[in-house]
């Protein structure tokens, strides 16, 4: 079971069964949204992904034609993002998560586009969209 809040802690997630994804999201789009180099998702099943509290709190925006992402309508914390291509996965942003959950190896994606004044240091895949699948 994974468990985490928003900044605020209104908004209080919980997310069972496996991580089946894990990736590094260095689009320009996680950047501004994340106000940082990247951004961490943690896909989970849809159905094992539960509010324990401030679902009330939560806004959406859509990012794209296929990209919702949800946050904290009270501190703007990064709560998840749905893709319409793929409607039983959430992905949820691993800057709410409490702990370290056990996960599949990690890979960065949209590298093409990732900020010129971060270096990518370590030995993960690395891909210049999406992921190859």
């Amino acid at each position: 079971m994974m468990q985490g809040h928003c900044e605020c802690g209104r908004v209080q997630i919980e997310a069972g069964g496996e991580i089946n994804d894990f990736s590094h999201c260095h689009c320009s789009q996680c950047r501004r949204l994340h106000g940082a180099a990247y951004a961490t998702f943690a896909g989970v099943a849809r159905d094992k992904f539960r509010f324990i509290s401030g679902e009330s709190d939560v806004s959406a925006y859509a990012s794209s034609g296929t990209h919702q992402r949800l946050f904290c309508s009270n501190c703007g914390s990064n709560i998840l993002v749905e893709l319409s291509t793929e409607p039983n996965t959430f992905y949820v942003s691993m800057g709410l998560i409490d702990e370290d959950p056990p996960h599949p190896p990690a890979y960065h994606i949209f590298v093409a586009s990732k900020a010129p004044w971060h270096d990518i240091t370590d030995d993960l895949p690395q891909y210049d969209e999406f992921s190859p699948e």
